[in-house]
Parts: C-alpha cells; structure tokens; sequence
C-alpha cells in the first residue's frame, strides 16, 4: 500500500448537492426555491467532485480497519497501517458484505489498485464473519475452496501488474480437433496464462491441505492435476503448428507445512511440466520474489 500511497490516492469525479452562497455546477430549482420562500440567502446546488472517496479507496480502508482489529496482525504491522490510514481520513469506511466485486472496474487512472484489492477481496471473502451483536470481524481461517480460487486471483492479479515483460491472461485453450466436432467437450479454462510472443506457460494454481497424495504410504503428485496441466499444455501446443514455439506447464501449490514439498521437472512428450510450491508465510516482499523467479526462469 505504501507504493500506491507515493503515487497518490485515486480519485474520481462524485455527484455532490450542497447547498451554497454561491453557484457551483447547475442549480437544483425545488431545492433553491424551498430555501427562497423561507428567506435563505442560498442555492442548491449539483455538481461534480474530484474525491478520492470512492469504492476502491473504502475497499482498501474497511480491509484495513478490520486487520487493526485482528489478533493475529502483529503490532509493527499494525503501526504501518495506522499510519498510512492518516492519508484515508477523507475516505468512508462501507459495509463489506454489501462490495459487489464483480462490479468492479479497472481501467489506465486505477489499474495500480488491481493488486490491492485482490487482497483486500481474499481478506474479506474468506475470512469475514458477523459477531452476535451485528459487528464484523475476520476469522482466523478460511475454507479451501473459497482460499483456492482466491489464490488463484491473487497469482493472476499479481502477474498482470507486475510482470510487463509477458501477458498474463486466465485463457480458454481449445481443443484440438480433428474433424472439429466438440460436442460435450468441458472447456479447459487455465488459472493464469503467461505469454510472450511463442513462448507460452501455463500455470494451474492449486491450493491444498495436502499437496501430495499418499496411498500405502507413498508420496505421489495429485494424479488428476498432473493430467489436466498436461491436456492444456499439449492441446495449447498445436496451435502452433510449425512454428518455432515453446508451450509449458507448472502445478503451483501453496506451501503447506508438511516434511514433502514437490519442486520437479519433467520433459514429457516434448514439452516442459513443473511443480512448484509457492511459501506464503513470509513477507509480501518474498512472496512476490518467488513468482518473479517462475517468470525469469521461462522468459529470460
């Protein structure tokens, strides 16, 4: 948050009416009239406002006033966004529940805020609950599947503001077809899709308890992962044809804290297979350091 404070808050223009001595943007007539018959020597007035109370900023404050309030948060931490709270006492704090993310929009002013508040949406997705007298805190666990698909978003969000040195998109791969027909087919839809020019990594993020499968106490990789990584990898693959490409693929799981931790790879019919873990439980600074060196490593 720190960074986005150097570059400043984002602000958008906001409808206001106010009532005024002076005319500002266009005079609201019922209004001004009520205050003409009681003898007021003013006008209502509509007009625009560049504020930077808006939904991303209040996103971005109710998260954090909610954190401050979490047991879990260590005191430096919450000293940090205490002070950075100082440049939000223009900003609203909102009901969370009522944030429709999927309304959310980005575009060239606000697109530094893709990050955040991904963030702020696993924060408040997975871990918000309501106390008996109406209040809300953050519970200190989250269910796997919601935690999955918002490490999902959060590897995708991240590639797509910090890595400009390839396209990062969550892609439909199609089919390769012989004769075209696909009835029935489900479609293979990628987490994240890294590419430059002809150069193609798939990566399909999985959040587990456990990120091996065990059976008569043998360790093995998550046998339907490495079959779906491998179909999106090789149908990706003709696309190509005859040109000069290189199409791989990564199962990247979050760390857990067992004894095995898969970090393989195979070459397999052609074609590059990983699997990675990615150790959440550090600083955001070494988090991102580890998704940097997946994309040095494919695309240096």
């Amino acid at each position: 948050m720190s960074r986005q404070l150097k570059q400043g808050l984002y602000r958008e223009y906001l409808s206001r009416k106010e009532d005024l001595a002076v005319v500002r943007g266009k005079i609201d007539m019922p209004g001004s009239i009520k205050h003409r018959l009681a003898r007021k020597r003013v006008l209502t007035c509509e007009y625009d406002e560049l504020s930077e109370n808006n939904l991303l900023n209040q996103i971005l404050k109710t998260t954090v006033m909610l954190l401050l309030q979490h047991a879990k948060v260590d005191a430096e931490h919450k000293n940090d966004l205490k002070k950075e709270m100082l440049f939000f006492s223009n900003v609203d704090t909102i009901d969370p529940t009522t944030v429709r993310w999927s309304a959310v929009r980005f575009q060239r002013n606000n697109n530094t805020y893709r990050m955040l508040i991904s963030l702020c949406q696993l924060i408040l997705e997975g871990m918000l609950m309501t106390t008996q007298d109406g209040e809300y805190k953050l519970a200190s666990f989250v269910d796997e599947q919601r935690m999955s698909r918002l490490y999902e978003k959060f590897i995708l969000e991240y590639y797509i503001k910090e890595c400009p040195q390839a396209k990062a998109t969550a892609s439909q791969i199609p089919w390769a077809l012989d004769d075209g027909i696909g009835t029935y087919l489900p479609l293979m839809q990628s987490d994240i899709t890294l590419s430059q020019g002809n150069r193609v990594l798939i990566i399909d993020a999985k959040y587990y308890t456990h990120t091996m499968q065990t059976q008569y106490n043998v360790h093995t990789l998550h046998s339907a992962n490495l079959y779906q990584i491998f179909t999106y990898v090789k149908n990706r693959d003709s696309e190509f044809g005859d040109q000069p490409h290189q199409v791989s693929g990564m199962l990247l799981y979050a760390k857990t804290d067992e004894l095995i931790q898969p970090d393989n790879t195979y070459q397999m019919s052609g074609n590059q297979i990983s699997v990675k873990t990615l150790d959440l439980n550090q600083e955001f600074s070494e988090i991102a350091k580890q998704l940097n060196e997946i994309v040095a490593e494919h695309f240096s």
